[in-house]
């Protein structure tokens, strides 16, 4: 994903050198190359007006029906009634062949007239190229017809992803997402290319074929109809119901596949630390033997489909070439009828034999809309209010009333009162999983609270649009995630319009100009995927300007130093220090030195505030913080010595 405006800035070399004492976690010179020539071969795509976009919680009006094919297809009926347009000349032109040869045989050889042979011959070349022709501008229409729905289905389905609440991607598993975005809109547009107009093309052919075979004889007709029809249906029913279950069973392992994929990518450094690379290997194997037997299941139904319904077209021709010659011995039938009639008889099956493999991509489709049917069907956890009214600038006062939450059936807060004065840093520490985290989550609207209220300023956070609140809110990250993009683009996030002046003031604001200009390209220096080129220390200092630059009134830390060493904690909290001047900071601690830091401190147990105070009071109330404290302050003493 790239980030900012739209350019990309590249250049050689990577981050060279210690900055600010803080580590260098380097960059090899064969992936500066290789991402320096990838970013070259990218167009240049120009990124629409953001504010044009309409990504809100509420879901347009018109995309709250079940998504559906026909639905999703109605929009664009103009450039699908062309490409129909053209099918019809397209098979008009390719079902002329067979009465110009009968016209050949009857009128040119039968009387030995040279004229209508070479006619029939001429038109029939004519009515080939036409064919060609227009199978060619229908392939190319249906080319760019299908990748505008591609388009809109993927913009579609990342819209509604960006909407969904954190609940749902903590509960969703990452591979069956990507592969909602990937195999299923693949298959999809394999249908939209391939599928719908070509089983437009045959169905017309069939259609069609079956009038002309009624006009040339009727009894010769209801022969074939007789013999192949019945067959047919008998058969393609059974495929059908096999076939739902089969690729329903296909779409669920390849999620599955990456999924897997996914996590063992994401988990790759654990995977090498513990040495389970056989382990990993062996479990992804497994996974792709059952995608693999969904896959052959399905093989094997077609396998058993297709001959058989070709085994059915070769019964008819030669019920027909028997039952036609003997009405031709008869004198009931000529010969350049009963050829056409065998003609008639080829395209009469060959479209029925190819609507057969077309249903397969068509199962395909299906089920893969059955997925992102459900996926889109997927109501986001945080809502913004109808009546949602704006959030004005606000002093920065929190509060919490009697608030209770849980994760599923599983409870996390228990009437949690709390109140932070605009302008303190607080801090909350307790043991791992006491629900700190979840605390500051509510104060950002990322969830909703099942009881009470969360309140910034005496608003209902519940009240207040989520743009006007995230304008004024900040988040820090214990693991900071930077996009791939430039230095700039990473520190601009939340304020893309910022100066490149306004930039360069956060920087040396912070004490980080030194940083940046050490960069090879400064600002412009490429930021690889995550900011995997960058140490801990610099992708937390690159954190805290981008929060800076973003101006928030509230500003919450998880654990924003917790992962660094004792030299690059001193660097960040130095510009910590800066970052919180007059602003509301929520602190989420596990390091008793940062919550010293704070003008409060609340400590939560078991999903309850237990005590608040400063922290000489807690310490001299003697309950659990105190506890805390000592047990500290004697793992601290040998470092002072």
């Amino acid at each position: 994903m790239m980030i900012g405006g739209g350019h990309h800035h590249h250049g050689h070399g990577g981050f060279r050198g210690d900055t600010n004492g803080l580590p260098f976690a380097g960059v090899p010179e064969e992936l500066r190359r290789r991402h320096d020539e990838l970013v070259a071969e990218e167009p240049d795509v120009p990124l629409a007006d953001e504010r044009t976009l309409d990504v809100s919680t509420l879901v347009p009006p018109d995309q709250r029906r079940p998504f559906t094919l026909r639905r999703f297809l109605v929009p664009h009926w103009r450039p699908l009634l062309g490409a129909l347009a053209l099918v019809v000349v397209e098979t008009g032109a390719g079902l002329v062949g067979p009465v110009l040869t009968q016209i050949g045989i009857d009128e040119g050889i039968g009387r030995r007239d040279v004229g209508v042979l070479v006619v029939a011959t001429l038109a029939y070349l004519g009515a080939v190229a036409l064919s060609v022709v227009t199978g060619a501008a229908r392939i190319a229409w249906t080319g760019r017809v299908g990748e505008r729905l591609m388009l809109a289905l993927r913009v579609r389905v990342f819209t509604h992803l960006q909407r969904l609440s954190l609940r749902w991607f903590t509960e969703e598993r990452a591979g069956r997402v990507l592969t909602r975005m990937t195999s299923d809109i693949d298959a999809l547009s394999a249908l939209f290319h391939d599928g719908l107009i070509n089983m437009a093309v045959q169905g017309l052919t069939v259609v069609v074929v079956s009038v002309v075979l009624f006009g040339y004889d009727p009894t010769l007709a209801l022969v074939t109809v007789g013999v192949v029809v019945p067959a047919m249906v008998v058969a393609t029913l059974r495929f059908r119901r096999a076939s739902d279950r089969a690729y329903g069973a296909v779409r669920l392992r390849i999620a599955e596949v990456l999924a897997d994929l996914q996590e063992s990518l994401a988990g790759i450094r654990v995977i090498t630390a513990h040495n389970r690379q056989a382990h990993d290997v062996a479990h992804h194997r497994a996974v792709l033997r059952r995608y693999r037997d969904a896959n052959v299941h399905t093989g094997r139904l077609s396998a058993l489909y297709g001959p058989g319904s070709e085994a059915v077209a070769v019964a008819g021709q030669a019920v027909v070439l028997v039952v036609g010659g003997r009405r031709v011995l008869a004198g009931q039938l000529s010969v350049g009828e009963l050829t056409a009639f065998i003609l008639f008889i080829a395209t009469f099956f060959a479209p029925i034999q190819q609507l057969v493999h077309l249903y397969t991509t068509y199962q395909a489709g299906q089920a893969a809309a059955a997925k992102l049917r459900a996926l889109l069907a997927t109501e986001p956890g945080v809502v913004e209010a109808p009546d949602a009214v704006e959030l004005p600038p606000v002093a920065g006062e929190v509060r919490l009333e009697s608030v209770g939450f849980g994760y599923g059936d599983v409870p996390v807060l228990h009437d949690v009162d709390l109140t932070i004065r605009p302008g303190e840093t607080f801090a909350l520490v307790g043991p791992t999983g006491s629900g700190k985290s979840t605390i500051a989550k509510l104060v950002c609207r990322f969830y909703d609270p099942d009881e009470g209220r969360v309140l910034i300023d005496g608003h209902d956070l519940r009240h207040v649009t989520l743009d006007s609140l995230r304008r004024q809110l900040g988040v820090v990250p214990q693991e900071p995630f930077l996009f791939a993009g430039s230095v700039r683009d990473n520190i601009a996030f939340a304020r893309p319009d910022a100066s490149d002046e306004e930039l360069a003031e956060a920087c040396r604001v912070l004490g980080i100009d030194d940083l940046v200009a050490r960069l090879p390209q400064g600002l412009d220096t490429p930021v690889h995927e995550r900011g995997s080129s960058l140490s801990s220390g610099q992708r937390q200092l690159l954190a805290l300007a981008r929060a800076f630059v973003a101006r928030p009134r509230v500003l919450v830390l998880d654990e924003a130093t917790s992962s660094l060493d004792l030299q690059s904690e001193a660097v960040v909290e130095r510009a910590l220090d800066i970052v919180l001047e007059g602003r509301t900071a929520i602190l989420i601690a596990h390091r008793l030195a940062t919550a010293m830091r704070a003008d409060r401190i609340a400590v939560i147990d078991g999903g309850r505030v237990c005590e608040v105070g400063t922290h000489d009071e807690l310490v001299a109330t003697g309950g659990r913080y105190a506890t805390l404290y000592r047990a500290w302050a004697r793992a601290a003493e040998p470092a002072a010595v």
